[in-house]
């Protein structure tokens, strides 16, 4: 499939929403988790007011001049925070366009740019269940911490 990577633009920062959504671990697939999780202050912060915070970045990528999937950074006190010196990932594909690729090329660009910028790490938090769990281990990020449903992961980027 081609596609291609690129910066968000801020006009299509509302997308950011559906992607948040979209990034939440789906156990049952027969009953999704409500999309009103949205509206929690824990969730809400991954795009709340997205760009309001100068490390605020987003990378998508568009296919047929559709965004089908993105990776942002932020540096705040998510579920993934480590120290306020290191910015937390997330990460979403729409479901059709896993499986292919797209979500490591994602990470990839946005690790070089987390490097460009001068960042020693990043982190992330991921459900041990998660099949994403197997990419971030590919891409260079360790589990550093974990509680009975989750890991926290870091990227080392120097």
């Amino acid at each position: 499939m081609d596609y291609r990577i690129r910066k968000l633009k801020k006009s299509e920062y509302p997308l950011l929403k559906e992607f948040l959504y979209q990034a939440i671990f789906q156990r049952d697939k027969k009953n999704p988790i409500p999309r009103s999780v949205l509206d929690d202050p824990a969730v809400n912060v991954y795009v709340q007011d997205f760009s309001s915070y100068q490390e605020d970045f987003c990378l998508c990528a568009e296919t047929e001049e559709k965004i089908v999937g993105a990776v942002w950074v932020r540096n705040i006190q998510g579920f993934g925070s480590i120290d306020d010196q290191t910015p937390e990932f997330a990460i979403s594909l729409y479901p059709e366009y896993r499986g292919q690729g797209i979500g490591t090329a994602l990470m990839l660009a946005m690790l070089q740019h987390l490097r460009e910028k001068g960042y020693a790490q990043t982190s992330l938090a991921v459900q041990k269940d998660n099949y994403a769990l197997k990419m971030y281990k590919q891409v260079g990020f360790e589990i550093v911490d974990e509680d009975d449903e989750e890991y926290i992961m870091l990227c080392k980027l120097k």
